[in-house]
């Protein structure tokens, strides 16, 4: 049997001949690494919801380059503790969050990809990765990027699609416009009209995929830059 899209661009659906196969073959490129959070999201949207926007984000990405990028499974409990006071919310402390991501890396590294993207999806994890990074890089001297999904959307880009103006605002209008057009299923409208917090009311589906055409759009065109040699982590640089 053939790996066909979607499951083509999914390391876990590989079986081990498949994945070696590819890699010697030079056909596969670039590795993306989802990262993201189990958490809660207002009264209205699923707790998977960063989970289930940064695999829909990534998996369109490397669809649309394929067949040269793949994606590794999601990291789908990230660092909450703001969160914890509401039942539920899965969190990670940051030690252990960037211990099980740097073994996911080298393991990518270890496969023979020189080119990663670490793609997240949940603002608990940026400060934590971002004071690290420098030593990942320095340890594994690879192009090994970081970057949230929403760091490749300006304002000029969103603000057509967006009332409140906000991106991306947690549980707020542009993950619910995303869920909306993604999973509508993961929307409870009964409870977005109940709760306190009203900003989610003016999400809607189409612009939803308006946002998310733009991520993916922009995502790809980073992700061919490191294939291309124009998107390069540089490696700071060892002090005595």
């Amino acid at each position: 049997m053939t790996l066909e899209l979607p499951y083509k661009v999914l390391l876990g659906k590989h079986t081990r001949r498949e994945f070696r196969q590819r890699m010697s073959a030079g056909e596969l490129q670039a590795c993306i690494i989802p990262i993201a959070a189990t958490e809660q999201h207002l009264e209205h949207l699923a707790m998977e919801h960063d989970n289930a926007s940064i695999m829909h984000i990534s998996t369109a990405v490397a669809a649309q380059l394929d067949p040269h990028v793949i994606v590794a499974p999601v990291m789908n409990i990230g660092i909450s503790e703001h969160h914890m006071r509401h039942p539920g919310t899965l969190t990670a402390m940051p030690g252990s969050f960037l211990a099980v991501l740097f073994d996911a890396i080298r393991s990518m590294q270890s496969a023979g990809f020189e080119n990663i993207l670490v793609l997240n999806g949940h603002g608990g994890n940026i400060a934590p990765c971002e004071g690290i990074w420098g030593q990942f890089l320095q340890r594994l001297e690879i192009n090994l990027q970081f970057k949230s999904y929403w760091d490749f959307l300006t304002s000029a880009e969103t603000d057509p699609f967006l009332e409140t103006g906000r991106c991306p605002g947690h549980a707020q209008e542009f993950e619910t416009a995303f869920a909306l057009a993604a999973f509508p299923e993961n929307v409870r409208h009964d409870a977005m009209h109940d709760q306190a917090d009203q900003e989610p009311l003016a999400a809607n589906a189409e612009n939803g995929q308006a946002l998310i055409d733009l991520t993916v759009k922009n995502v790809a065109n980073f992700v061919q830059g490191m294939l291309d040699g124009t998107e390069i982590a540089e490696i700071p640089a060892f002090h005595d």
